[in-house]
């Protein structure tokens, strides 16, 4: 155990969230999305939800963006699942935008990602992106 880093942050996760440059993106994917043919690097996280993960990823990766899908596909739509999503970036400390993405947006989005994560949740449609921000610290 390690203190201030939540316990679903495997030594895997953690070691791509490191690896990660500004810029790179990692989609965080419900239990029904085919992670293993479309990741680069795919990471499981059996047994844990979307909303867990997303939550404990955001308290330690410096994001300036993020995506998630959206209810049938439709930008316009959202459903329960988005509104958690929404509500941990935004009550995460950071100060980023959620936009909603059609399906033909945000497939090939997660194809491209640094890596994939695959939950366990159940919600259809429970997809999100986050892309790396950076560290703003400057030295005293």
């Amino acid at each position: 155990m390690l203190i201030g880093i939540p316990p679903v942050l495997g030594p895997d996760l953690l070691q791509i969230l490191r690896a990660m440059g500004h810029g790179d993106e990692i989609a965080l994917v419900d239990g029904n999305y085919p992670a293993v043919e479309h990741g680069k690097r795919v990471v499981r996280a059996d047994g844990i939800d979307l909303v867990t993960m997303l939550a404990a990823v955001t308290k330690i990766l410096p994001v300036e963006a993020a995506f998630r899908a959206s209810h049938m596909n439709d930008p316009a739509q959202s459903g329960p699942i988005h509104q958690q999503i929404e509500a941990i970036c935004r009550d995460c400390g950071q100060n980023f935008m959620v936009t909603a993405l059609s399906g033909d947006q945000l497939y090939p989005q997660i194809r491209n990602a640094f890596a994939i994560v695959a939950t366990s949740e159940m919600a259809l449609y429970a997809n999100v992106i986050l892309r790396k921000g950076v560290l703003n610290r400057h030295p005293s």
